[in-house]
């Protein structure tokens, strides 16, 4: 697509979006503190179907805000009474911790006696797409895990398999974005729409934490503006990927297998850059292990996390130990 294409399409996806909050306050607060930016700008300029919308905000009042609206309307579509007792969250919350934003759900974890005789699945949350075959491909792949191990805090439990394939509502004049997952980091809508709560701020400081240059072009709301950087259209234009540096460098690395299998290439020293920002993290600390695997936008690992967590012995985590857990998990 033509860059005009490109930001007329977004404008028109974003203000259809706007238009579905029905909190005057929040509407205006996103209207406009909205940035989209990440794979969308790639995938429309490669000619790409688009997976989904990212939007960051660049304020943390935003980011708040936001989080909290959709946690309450979550709630009020999927009452927590509704769900079966073995797999009932206690609570669902927002918290601020520093200005760190988290939406946390905490739970008991599954003492049902039957526990065993029930499917249970943590949703995934890499890469949700709206409705379609592509969607219920993304919902049947989704890590089972072991029921007698508790729920990890920020990442909601699939209750119901039938409440998710009804995300996806009939089509009307105004178009409803309603909310399907909630992990730690993200809120996911229906209709292709991401909301990333993990990170805020302008565009250079939520650029700090991509990795791939690639994904670094944005679209902001306050003026409609789409900006398309050379570096990165180089990278596109090539499809060779060029690591930034990043927060989660384990999670870039395993990034790289989606984008090879889409026909990008990556040379050793871009490998190397990340192999060197992992040498410097303390992957045996559980908690640093934790923000690692679960990162921005990846999610594989939470059984691995619900494990390590709730181990008896947490002084004996090590790689010999990790590496026994993701023989057995995998």
């Amino acid at each position: 697509m033509k860059k005009k294409t490109i930001k007329r399409y977004i404008g028109n996806k974003f203000n259809s979006y706007v238009k579905s909050i029905k909190d005057k306050e929040v509407r205006k607060m996103v209207k406009e503190n909205t940035i989209i930016t990440g794979g969308c700008i790639t995938s429309m300029l490669l000619n790409e179907d688009v997976n989904d919308f990212d939007l960051y905000f660049r304020n943390l009042e935003t980011a708040k805000t936001v989080a909290k609206y959709y946690t309450k309307l979550y709630l009020k579509n999927n009452p927590l009474t509704n769900m079966p007792k073995e797999t009932r969250p206690e609570r669902i919350e927002v918290t601020d911790d520093s200005g760190r934003i988290r939406i946390k759900v905490l739970s008991s974890g599954i003492a049902s006696e039957n526990a065993k005789k029930e499917t249970y699945k943590y949703f995934e949350g890499v890469t949700p797409i709206d409705g379609g075959e592509a969607q219920e491909k993304f919902l049947d792949e989704r890590i089972p895990t072991d029921p007698n191990i508790p729920t990890p805090e920020g990442i909601c439990i699939d209750y119901m398999m039938s409440e998710l394939k009804q995300a996806e509502k009939p089509k009307t004049n105004n178009t409803v974005y309603r909310p399907v997952f909630l992990t730690s980091n993200a809120i996911t809508l229906s209709e292709q729409i991401q909301l990333i709560i993990r990170f805020y701020g302008e565009p250079e400081e939520i650029h700090k934490n991509y990795d791939f240059i690639h994904c670094t072009n944005y679209w902001t709301s306050w003026n409609q503006e789409l900006v398309l950087h050379a570096n990165a259209l180089e990278s596109i234009l090539t499809k060779e990927l060029i690591y930034s540096g990043s927060l989660y460098p384990i999670c870039s690395v395993l990034r790289l297998r989606k984008f090879i299998d889409r026909g990008w290439t990556v040379n050793a020293g871009q490998i190397l850059k990340m192999c060197m920002q992992i040498s410097d993290l303390n992957l045996n600390d559980p908690s640093i292990l934790e923000e690692q695997l679960i990162g921005v936008d990846v999610a594989y690992f939470s059984q691995l996390i619900a494990m390590i967590r709730h181990s008896n012995k947490p002084e004996e985590i090590n790689t010999a130990y990790i590496a026994d857990l993701i023989d057995r998990i995998f």
